[in-house]
């Protein structure tokens, strides 16, 4: 299909600010959709936070709610220099193999998000092993495992 065709498809580009859905989810819908779509490739910088501002006559807080939406769903990073569409890693998952004992997914901690590399807005899987204390608890990132159970 070609770029031409899929834009045919795409949502306004305009926030609009009396509708019903709000402001700072239609800037992260429009955000997201410029992702999906790759007008805004991984690694590539986001415009500014004034530039959202100016375009579509925003307060700083909005742009900031939407930003953390956008975070929180792993589709970009942020340091001191702006935000950037988040890069997936391209090395293969590692596979934990899980025989009995239960996985379960929740947001990291900062200390854990350091300890372990893990980018903000993925979350870890916490693999606890039947018959294992709660302190041998293993916690992986979400972007980079495998869990294959019952093999």
């Amino acid at each position: 299909m070609s770029k031409e065709v899929l834009n045919a498809y795409a949502p306004p580009r305009v926030i609009d600010h009396a509708a019903d859905r709000a402001v700072y989810k239609q800037l992260a819908d429009l955000i997201r959709t410029q992702i999906q779509s790759g007008e805004f490739r991984p690694g590539q910088r986001l415009p500014a936070q004034k530039d959202y501002m100016q375009e579509h006559g925003l307060s700083r807080v909005t742009v900031d709610r939407a930003m953390a939406v956008l975070r929180n769903e792993g589709l970009i990073v942020t340091d001191r220099r702006g935000s950037r569409v988040r890069v997936r890693p391209e090395t293969s998952a590692t596979v934990v193999l899980l025989d009995r004992g239960k996985v379960s997914a929740r947001m990291p901690t900062e200390p854990e998000r350091r300890q372990h590399g893990i980018n903000e807005g993925v979350p870890i899987l916490v693999v606890t092993r039947d018959g294992q204390a709660q302190e041998a608890e293993e916690m992986h990132p979400a972007d980079r495992v495998e869990i294959h159970v019952g093999i």
